[in-house]
């Protein structure tokens, strides 16, 4: 592998090319090592982000991998973005405002950057850590949780709901599989505990719990105020007969809401503002395609919500599209300012700024399968060829199951095969020779 400090010391963006899907993980891993603050890898979809994530940590599991996604709603859609989602998104938005001090790599969509979100401030301000002997008066946490966008009711039995029953608060944060259960004496908090929703029985015992905004529409006096001022702004007096104005000025919540969130906010920032100057950012190529293409079905959905809403009174009022989501010169701007490196698979064309890594397609044996050929046996030979010139051959396999039987089947065909569980074991058992 390449030195990666070219990377970490580049005022340019540099193409990183022979660089498969398969291998990025595992070179995002040493670059979270070397980065003075963290790296960052932008993948074109949901599915090659948690690709990403996941064998990163099996990489390095002593490296905090953080997963920033996209809403999983369709924008300008009347449906809010599931609770999940919106956890895993300001829990991560949190983590990058305050790092445990160990390597950090965040893996994010081009979906998830094409979206403005709330500011390092904003995210500071709206999290309330609880340790036994927190003071908190019963009203004011009422109120925190219902600006942090939780519903009140009698019984706590799913995500982002709360329930208050004299010393005890029972809360199903969306970051938890489980309810937190809060149990007070007077203003103090004595104990934090698990429960499950379904018996409503506690399960287990926590230390402390960092409750995070159920929705990144945080309804308070403030953010009340600036929707219904700029509302009317926008749309007229008539528009203060909408649903969504009427739930609003009544401090209830819409499904929905979040898509007028810029009317909310002060002010809203981009994943950009997140980032630090000395972060290592990587874009996978077809992420850059990716992008594109949301920018058009932004303005498709935006034509056709504006389009219904000039035939029909009182329907959806949509922002305009440069409200909630990025031009495409503020993200190549944004881009420009974290000096993104492109990854690509090919090998970069002559005259481009690149760091060849190298990487080359596994040996194929469609040959001998083609013959009739023993192709275990092809491969035992191959991988002791392979050891003899020198080199350290590793074999990962789908599950444990077919990990031994390929290890039997290649023992009993003259390759010298060892088992490990961990890469770090695979390292330790290749150094052995």
């Amino acid at each position: 592998m390449p030195d990666l400090s070219r990377i970490l010391a580049a005022k340019e963006p540099l193409t990183l090319s022979s660089l498969p899907r398969g291998a990025v993980p595992l070179v995002l891993a040493d670059l979270a090592r070397a980065a003075k603050q963290r790296a960052v890898f932008i993948a074109p979809d949901d599915a090659a982000m948690r690709a990403v994530s996941e064998a990163a940590a099996f990489f390095a599991p002593e490296i905090e991998v953080i997963e920033f996604p996209a809403w999983d709603c369709l924008p300008y859609d009347r449906a809010s973005p599931a609770l999940t989602v919106s956890a895993k998104r300001l829990s991560a938005l949190h983590a990058l405002q305050n790092p445990k001090g160990g390597s950090q790599l965040l893996v994010t969509t081009v979906n998830a950057v094409l979206q403005r979100v709330l500011t390092p401030f904003r995210i500071r301000e709206s999290v309330r850590g609880f340790e036994p002997g927190t003071t908190i008066g019963h009203d004011s946490l009422a109120a925190l949780l219902q600006r942090q966008g939780y519903s009140r009711t009698d019984t706590v039995v799913d995500h982002g709901e709360f329930a208050m029953r004299g010393s005890v608060v029972d809360i199903f944060p969306s970051s938890l599989e489980q309810g937190l259960r809060l149990d007070f004496f007077g203003d103090e908090l004595e104990s934090l505990r698990l429960f499950d929703p379904t018996t409503q029985r506690s399960t287990g015992v926590l230390k402390s719990h960092l409750l995070l905004p159920a929705s990144e529409a945080l309804i308070d006096d403030d953010s009340v105020k600036r929707f219904r001022s700029r509302y009317r702004e926008m749309f007229g007096a008539a528009a203060t007969q909408d649903p969504l104005y009427e739930a609003v000025s009544d401090g209830r919540r819409l499904a929905g809401m979040e898509h007028w969130l810029p009317l909310f906010e002060e002010h809203l920032a981009t994943l950009f503002d997140h980032l630090g100057s000395e972060d290592a950012v990587i874009i996978d190529s077809g992420a850059i395609g990716a992008a594109e293409e949301r920018l058009t079905d932004i303005a498709d959905y935006h034509e056709q919500r504006t389009r219904a809403a000039g035939e029909a009174a009182g329907s959806y009022r949509p922002l305009a599209s440069d409200a909630l989501y990025l031009t495409k010169s503020e993200f190549d701007d944004g881009l420009k300012t974290v000096c993104a490196h492109r990854s690509v698979i090919f090998a970069a064309p002559e005259g481009e700024a690149a760091l060849d890594f190298g990487f080359a397609s596994a040996r194929d044996f469609s040959a001998e399968r083609a013959r009739g050929d023993n192709v275990y046996q092809a491969a035992a030979q191959h991988l002791n060829k392979l050891r003899h010139g020198g080199k350290k051959p590793m074999l990962a396999a789908y599950s444990t199951g077919s990990r031994s039987r390929i290890a039997s089947i290649l023992s009993e065909a003259g390759c010298d095969t060892r088992l490990a569980d961990t890469w770090q074991e695979a390292h330790g058992l290749s150094s052995q020779g």
